[in-house]
């Protein structure tokens, strides 16, 4: 199989890639992968095996219509990790989110209809859900987002719907809850609490710190992203959780307790605009049909997390910022 990986530069896409390429998933031995990234400040080539015989890599952005007419003859199957992610960035501007995650996502489409490809998985996220008080989401809940970037995936997840039904494209769509592990990019508040706590730094946490999130690592999104690449139904979209919720409260609190640091060094901000309280999926269905289920328990996940950041400060140090939060 001929396999083009979006965003591959990034966290969660490189992580795909490099299990894929190293024999993590049974039946994609003899894959080649074609990464098409534009190299943000959120993606690197040191994510990716440069120069592993089966991996091609593309430096271009998925608006660029031109260029995907290049590269999409000869693959059976898109992998679309590509997106503008961070829902801070997308409250202070959100014209990148909707260029990227919409218009990128509708090139895509097309030319993965005008190439006739096989499988077309789109990689989005339990944000479009909004918010719920309680229970979890199933994916026939409606689309509710509530932050630009929120919007922008809702969008492109609407627009991958229609092309199914309309044209008959083979689409399958995954929302996940927050991913974690080792190579994420210091925005994200994991990564971000510890690199600052390991340098005794002050992290900012929103409100009171009642906000729920469920966490998921990275490599058990990205085997149930190869389960739906498998073996996932035309048309349909699977949830996909951690199965762990934590309060922001309580996840700092076991970040200090994993960098030996204190409470003083937490600075309650200003809460985020349109913060939604929380976020909870079903993920019933992917466990049902494809036997999909976490391996990574938090507390494993999170120490071996804390633990790859204190020994690889080289990836981080250079692309660290200080968060806006504490911007005097």
């Amino acid at each position: 199989m001929n396999i083009l990986v979006t965003g591959a530069a990034g966290f969660i896409g490189s992580h795909f890639v490099r299990t894929l390429l190293g024999g993590g998933y049974p039946g994609h031995e003899d894959d080649r992968v074609t990464v098409l990234d534009r190299l943000t400040y959120a993606g690197t080539l040191n994510n990716l095996p440069r120069h592993h015989p089966r991996l091609d890599f593309v430096h271009g952005d998925v608006c660029d219509t031109a260029l995907l007419e290049e590269v999409f003859p000869g693959h059976d199957a898109v992998v679309h990790f590509a997106a503008e992610s961070h829902v801070d960035r997308s409250v202070a501007g959100a014209e990148t989110f909707v260029r990227t995650n919409v218009l990128g996502t509708q090139a895509l489409l097309e030319a993965a209809l005008r190439h006739g490809v096989g499988v077309f998985v789109l990689v989005s996220t339990d944000e479009v859900y909004g918010s719920i008080e309680r229970g979890s989401w199933t994916e026939e809940e409606p689309l509710l987002p509530n932050s630009p970037y929120a919007a922008s995936k809702a969008s492109a997840d609407l627009i991958a719907r229609a092309y199914a039904r309309t044209h008959g494209l083979d689409v399958r769509i995954t929302r996940c809850a927050n991913n974690y592990g080792p190579g994420q990019h210091p925005e994200k508040l994991i990564p971000l609490f510890t690199t600052r706590l390991l340098d005794g730094l002050p992290v900012p946490l929103y409100g009171d710190g009642s906000n729920v999130r469920e966490w998921l690592h990275v490599d058990d999104h990205c085997r149930a992203v190869r389960l739906v690449l498998d073996h996932g139904r035309p048309g349909e979209i699977y949830n996909v959780g951690g199965g762990t919720h934590l309060t922001n409260r309580e996840m700092t609190g076991r970040l200090l307790d994993l960098c030996g640091r204190d409470w003083d060094l937490v600075e309650r901000v200003a809460d985020r605009k349109g913060h939604d309280l929380r976020y909870a999926v079903d993920d019933s269905k992917i466990r049902r049909e494809l036997g999909w289920a976490p391996r990574r328990s938090l507390e494993e996940g999170l120490r071996e997390t804390v633990a790859w950041y204190a020994a690889h400060r080289d990836h981080w140090t250079a692309v660290r910022e200080e968060p806006a939060a504490l911007v005097r």
